[in-house]
């Protein structure tokens, strides 16, 4: 058996963990759960796996239920850490999000523990320096379209890949004309057409800025050049993503859209067991399409790849920046059409700052959130 310590279990992907471990519960046991601020939540996951160990993130004190005096829980941004690195258990399942994941996410390498990544902001911030931490087998991905090039470089053998085809749906705004997607309102944006997920992500996928992220993310996962990256518009969401290879060959992983696949895949690697997800009935698809993203319409392709390029901490400050103008838009603080505008403001001032260390990625964060909160104030 595994135990599992589940960082983010209130969330999307916290929540169906526990549904496929439920399906399983000879192979893994839970160590730990955290949340947020979602006590309620996080007290009836206590009570149903019986964990040990739990934290409650964003909150300095919570009065504990008397039935749940087994468990131990701790409080406040610094228990994210901690129960990272305390917790029983061989692997950390990474599903807060953020870039407070990525402190967490450390922890448990220095814990020696296996990381199974569903935070893209980890890699995204702090790339070169966490795979540095993770020796192969210790990072396995849970993101759809990371596992998706996972799961197809299996059978690669020792032939290199010479294109990764990241797919992506296009959101709920693929259609639309630009102006239209500058004025887009809040339920709008949060209107994905085959994804379920928390508001945060359904949001960056409207803007494409999940898919910025995503390039960054693949390209420390799969060590690829910028340019072996190319994103793939595929609206049904049937084709997770695939890779080329030189001699022509193209090998894709297909499945209905559906997270709990990619979830239990990392959690059973290199088993796969039995998720309760709907199969894929290739009878019932009339078609599935492919195009090339709009980037003018959707500008934060070009930022991931440029940032890429720049190196050093501007994945971080792009990531800091759209993560504070992401909440701004859906405090209604800026229109939708704002938040590339402040991402590129960010990163044209901070862009070129150095990412050696946590100090470093700290302070990169730090200011391109200063700078992103002073420009959705200027205007």
């Amino acid at each position: 058996m595994r135990g599992i310590a589940i960082l983010g279990s209130t969330g999307s992907i916290g929540r169906q963990a526990i549904d496929v471990l439920s399906l399983h519960p000879d192979r893994f046991f839970v160590t730990a759960l955290t949340a947020h601020r979602n006590a309620a939540l996080l007290f009836d996951q206590v009570r149903l796996l019986r964990p040990r160990l739990a934290a409650l993130t964003g909150m300095d004190h919570a009065p504990i239920p008397a039935d749940l005096s087994f468990c131990e829980f701790r409080f406040g941004p610094r228990a994210l850490e901690e129960v990272a690195a305390q917790a029983e258990g061989s692997d950390v399942l990474a599903a807060v999000v953020g870039v407070a994941g990525l402190k967490s996410v450390m922890a448990a390498r220095k814990a020696d523990k296996r990381v199974l990544l569903a935070n893209k902001e980890t890699l995204v911030a702090g790339g070169e320096m966490v795979m540095n931490a993770c020796p192969p087998g210790t990072l396995l991905p849970v993101d759809s379209e990371h596992s998706a090039i996972f799961q197809c470089l299996q059978g690669a053998g020792p032939n290199r890949y010479e294109k990764i085809l990241l797919t992506a749906s296009g959101g709920p705004f693929r259609t639309w004309e630009k102006d239209q997607i500058a004025a887009a309102t809040v339920t709008q944006a949060l209107g994905h057409p085959t994804w379920n997920m928390g508001a945060k992500i359904t949001v960056d996928s409207a803007s494409m800025f999940n898919k910025a992220l995503e390039i960054i993310e693949a390209k420390w996962l799969f060590d690829a050049y910028p340019e072996q990256i190319q994103v793939v518009v595929h609206p049904q969401s049937i084709v997770h993503s695939a890779v080329q290879f030189k001699d022509g060959a193209v090998i894709a992983q297909l499945g209905s859209p559906d997270m709990k696949v990619p979830i239990l895949y990392a959690m059973s690697y290199p088993e796969r067991l039995e998720t309760g997800a709907r199969e894929l009935d290739l009878f019932q698809l009339r078609q599935l399409t492919f195009e090339k993203p709009d980037t003018e319409k959707f500008p934060a392709i070009g930022m991931a790849y440029d940032a890429l390029r720049a190196g050093g901490a501007a994945a971080c400050v792009l990531n800091a920046a759209n993560e504070t103008a992401c909440y701004a838009f859906l405090r209604e603080e800026i229109p939708f059409g704002r938040i590339a505008g402040v991402v590129a403001g960010a990163l044209q001032k901070y862009g070129s700052l150095p990412a050696r260390d946590l100090a470093d990625i700290d302070r990169a964060d730090a200011l391109a959130r200063e700078e992103a909160g002073r420009l959705i104030h200027k205007n």
